[in-house]
Formats: C-alpha cells, sequence, structure tokens
C-alpha cells in the first residue's frame, strides 16, 4: 500500500522513506488515488502548511502526517490549525517514524 512523501530534503526524505518501507508500505511521491497516509516535510520555513496539505492529500481523506524543526514553534501550530492529523518535530520523526506511520495508516 502506498503512503506519499513530499520533501524536498533528499537526506531525510530518503530515511523517511525507509521508514515507510520498514511499517510495510511503499513510498510514493506523485499523488496517488489509493494512499493509506501522506507525509509532508515542513521544516523549510517558507512552506505552508494549509497549501502543502492540500497538495499533498489532493482529492483525498487520508491521514497526514508532518514534522518541522523544532525550532519552528509557529508552523507546528499552523499545521495543526491546517488540519493535519499529526505534527511532531523532525527529531521525533527520526525516533519514532515507524511507529507513527503504522499508527496512521493502518485501519
Amino acid at each position: 500500500m502506498p503512503v506519499r512523501l513530499v520533501s524536498d530534503d533528499l537526506l531525510f526524505g530518503s530515511k523517511v522513506e525507509g521508514m515507510i518501507r520498514q511499517a510495510g508500505f511503499e513510498p510514493v511521491a506523485q499523488a496517488d488515488a489509493d494512499a493509506q497516509l501522506v507525509i509532508v516535510d515542513l521544516t523549510d520555513a517558507s512552506t505552508d502548511p494549509a497549501s502543502a496539505l492540500a497538495e499533498a492529500r489532493g482529492e483525498q481523506s487520508v491521514p497526514a502526517l508532518a514534522y518541522y524543526a523544532h525550532t519552528d514553534d509557529d508552523v507546528r501550530r499552523a499545521a495543526l490549525d491546517a488540519g493535519f492529523d499529526l505534527v511532531v518535530p523532525r527529531s521525533r520523526m527520526m525516533r519514532e517514524g515507524v511507529a507513527l506511520i503504522q499508527k496512521l495508516a493502518l485501519p
């Protein structure tokens, strides 16, 4: 089952792809009607969380997970206001990513 990852960070993005695989899913970059979950990298302060969520979900109503730079609490609040199901610091994503993905993606 696919999990959509939206990230411009090649290094950390590849780590998240590994987490997705370890969780039992297939990482995809393009919009996919069958995605079980969307994961959005909000570490770039210029990314608008609401726009990023709308683009990542497309027409789907699937859970959404975002990670952000731990020093940017404004991004965390904006992401929660935008409707992300879970918003975590990048450090927590690194430590607990597999479990977070499974928690949100499994029915």
